[in-house]
């Protein structure tokens, strides 16, 4: 239900849910429900969890496992989603859903499996974020202002330190990463600042947060993250950007060196090489495009 909430929050809406519980679907005919399930009893009286998903969009479960089988999966809408989110075992395996679906955006609550949905990469930074600004509540605005930072982060270049932990070479944004690794350094600086900036913003916060630059620096102090000398570096290169030409542009390392010059703002990519070949890398068409801005 807490999830359901936060997708309406987000612009769901309730008449577009077919929603289950331990006793089967919600349905107006159902008696005792709460006030929090009592506005999503939309189904149709006794609908199957089978027949619900014919022509579905998504499935969303954190209930038991093995609940969903391929079969229910294929007959799903084109690009299903399924989170299978029950732990151990999930609703259905990875490896059921994706053989009955090459399209299936897939997630568990698994580390083993790609796109691993865990509350570690919102809880300890959406606190970190309230306690600095002493905020009184963890407010819709302060949830949102994380969600929203997280699915950034998921589009931006993964770290090589990240690479490593995870034994991959080039994790980018695809069916297999939409969502950032709990192991990511940069979850503190990037989660933190946007929950505070809601608490300041809904007026929750005690205290206000006047240098950002500085907090997101005495946040990434807290893991060892800091660099003196690259931070004056880097302070000295944005007050002057510089055009900066990379070669060899069709280089996927190239590439992600360029776009962090981009996003930091130390200087102007120019890349050199095929433009045809660029045009080869879809992944990487929003960083090309803004660096041939």
């Amino acid at each position: 239900m807490a999830c359901v909430l936060l997708y309406q929050q987000m612009g769901a809406k309730p008449e577009n849910f077919i929603m289950f519980d331990s006793k089967g679907a919600l349905h107006k005919g159902r008696t005792g429900l709460d006030d929090i399930k009592a506005p999503f009893a939309i189904a149709p009286k006794d609908i199957s969890l089978e027949d619900a998903l014919k022509g579905a969009d998504v499935f969303i479960g954190l209930s038991a496992a093995n609940v969903l089988n391929g079969a229910m999966v294929k007959s799903m809408a084109k690009n299903p989603i399924v989170f299978a989110m029950a732990n151990p075992d999930p609703e259905i395996s990875w490896e059921e859903a994706t053989t009955a679906r090459k399209d299936v955006i897939m997630a568990t609550g698994r580390s083993d499996y790609p796109n691993q949905v865990n509350n570690v990469l919102g809880f300890p930074y959406i606190f970190r974020g309230a306690l600095d600004v002493r905020a009184t509540q963890i407010n819709t605005q302060m949830q949102l202002a994380a969600v929203k930072a997280l699915a950034e982060m998921a589009k931006t270049p993964v770290p090589d330190i990240v690479n490593l932990a995870y034994n991959q070479t080039n994790m980018h944004f695809g069916p297999d990463y939409i969502i950032p690794k709990p192991l990511d350094p940069r979850l503190l600086s990037t989660v933190a600042p946007a929950v505070a900036k809601a608490a300041m913003e809904s007026g929750v916060a005690k205290i206000k947060i006047e240098n950002w630059e500085q907090y997101e620096h005495d946040l990434n102090k807290r893991l060892g993250l800091d660099n003196q000398v690259l931070r004056v570096l880097g302070a000295k290169a944005r007050t002057a950007p510089k055009r900066i030409v990379f070669a060899e542009g069709e280089n996927v390392n190239i590439l992600k060196a360029a776009q962090i010059v981009l996003d930091e703002g130390i200087g102007y990519p120019t890349l050199l090489g095929d433009v045809k070949k660029f045009r080869n890398w879809p992944i990487y068409t929003s960083w090309i495009s803004a660096i041939f801005r």
